[in-house]
């Protein structure tokens, strides 16, 4: 059994367990019907603006992503929205982010892009989602009350940038003569051509990484991944109306930020338990109610996946 397939046992088994942990931290002294009674008195018309709002968000995050392709390679903007697509309706029905592989599978087998390169570019996404997001973060920092969390969210975040920011910097830096030297221990395993071919798709992945080696491209791409937090916050905080909380739109900045950070952890599919935790304790911060936040985060999470499961099922 390899390596891969022998963890993903583990990996699943801590999934269950975050899962679980989170669903009971969100409904921790939560009268559900207290929750209900606040969701009934929902207005739920405010879904219009909001998945409008959230489309357009999405709309933005395709725009980034295809950004990050060579420009002499680089698919149409149609095709890597219908991938990115894709890409969330399995990680909305799979666990593991299994949806990041679905993407690079779907672009190449519609547009013959190098799934390497795509894989590049999805590595790019993922340094500038992070880095964004501590930005989003310290920039609302003066509108949002005393977060005791905020300096361990912090050192985390930059800690995950710097480490793949320097892995990121040498690769491309030293290109092929970095990544020979970095998978040199492959060389070990016998089998003819492995160690080779692993490292021609890493070369290739290299490509991807195309925002990184150019300045005015890594500036476009961070400046539309600042953006559409920005907007997708704005849906949140626009669901927020339905609900009447009382709150200033640097909770539906916190919230996004919140549940992306929650995203890293290992869960059930569509990240069940860890988004409606992930809202409450940013709601906390707020003083808004739990019945009433973990209402709203369940109605929110709907208008997170519904869209996804459509469009992934047309």
């Amino acid at each position: 059994m390899s390596a891969g397939r022998s963890a993903r046992p583990l990996l699943l088994a801590v999934g269950l367990v975050v899962t679980v942990g989170a669903i009971a931290l969100a409904m921790r002294g939560v009268a559900l019907d207290d929750s209900a009674d606040a969701l009934a008195a929902s207005n739920l018309l405010w879904l219009i603006p909001s998945t409008a709002v959230f489309v357009a968000g999405v709309g933005l995050r395709a725009l980034r992503w295809w950004t990050l392709f060579h420009v002499e390679q680089r698919p149409s903007l149609r095709e890597v929205t219908r991938a990115l697509l894709v890409g969330y309706f399995f990680n909305n029905i799979l666990p593991a982010r299994a949806g990041e592989v679905a993407r690079v599978i779907t672009l190449h087998a519609r547009t013959r892009t190098p799934r390497a390169e795509t894989i590049g570019t999805v590595v790019a996404e993922r340094v500038f989602d992070v880095l964004a997001l501590l930005i989003i973060l310290f920039a609302a920092y003066p509108w949002l009350p005393p977060l005791s969390w905020l300096r361990a969210a912090a050192i985390f975040g930059v800690v995950i940038v710097l480490a793949i920011g320097a892995l990121v910097f040498v690769i491309v830096r030293y290109d092929e003569r970095a990544i020979h030297w970095l998978l040199s221990p492959l060389r070990r395993v016998r089998r003819d051509g492995f160690a080779k071919r692993v490292e021609l798709a890493a070369i290739n992945a290299t490509r991807g990484l195309v925002a990184i080696r150019s300045p005015r491209v890594a500036f476009e791409s961070l400046m539309l991944t600042i953006l559409s937090w920005v907007v997708l916050s704005f849906s949140s905080w626009l669901l927020m109306q339905g609900f009447s909380l009382d709150v200033a739109f640097a909770a539906g900045l916190l919230v996004t930020v919140t549940i992306n950070m929650g995203l890293v952890l290992p869960s059930a599919p569509a990240a069940i338990g860890v988004f409606e935790a992930a809202v409450v304790i940013a709601l906390n911060v707020f003083d808004v109610p739990q019945a009433e936040a973990l209402s709203y985060a369940l109605v929110l999470h709907l208008l997170n996946l519904i869209p996804f499961l459509l469009a992934g099922a047309a």
